[in-house]
C-alpha cells in the first residue's frame, strides 16, 4: 500500500478489571486515546485517500457513541469479557472495519490506557 493516513481521538471511562490481582480490579477511569490507522493505494480525484473529515465522523460514531462517558463493563462484549486495552482495541477495529469503504483498508487501532502505556490489534 503506498497511502497510510491516521487520526486521534479521545474518550473518557470508567471500567475495572475482573480477577486481576491488583488495584486495577477496582473501579477506575481514564482518557482513552485511540489512533485509528488506514491505508490504501487509490487518491480520490481531490488527492486523498479519505477526507480526515470523514474518518473522525466515522471514528466518533463508534468511539463516542458506545464509550465515552460509559461503564465500559456494562457495554457488550465487556459485560462477559474484561475492558483492557487490548480487548478495546479489537472491538474498536471490527466496528471500524465495517464501517470503512472497500477502497480504504484498515491498518491497525492502537488504544491509549495512559501517556505511556499502549495496545494495538491489527490482522495480519
Amino acid at each position: 500500500m503506498a497511502y497510510e493516513l491516521g487520526i486521534i481521538q479521545e474518550f473518557a471511562a470508567a471500567h475495572r478489571l475482573n480477577n486481576y490481582p491488583g488495584d486495577c480490579s477496582n473501579i477506575h477511569g481514564h482518557t482513552w486515546k485511540v489512533e485509528i490507522t488506514v491505508k490504501g493505494n487509490k487518491l480520490d480525484p481531490t488527492g486523498m485517500l479519505i477526507d480526515f473529515r470523514e474518518l473522525k465522523r466515522i471514528a466518533a460514531s463508534i468511539i463516542k457513541e458506545k464509550y465515552d462517558h460509559r461503564f465500559l463493563n456494562e457495554i457488550e462484549p465487556f459485560d462477559r469479557i474484561n475492558p483492557t486495552a487490548e480487548n478495546i482495541a479489537r472491538e474498536i477495529y471490527y466496528d471500524m472495519k465495517k464501517t470503512l469503504t472497500p477502497v480504504v483498508e484498515l491498518e491497525k487501532v492502537k488504544v491509549w490506557e495512559s501517556p505511556t502505556a499502549y495496545a494495538v490489534y491489527k490482522e495480519e
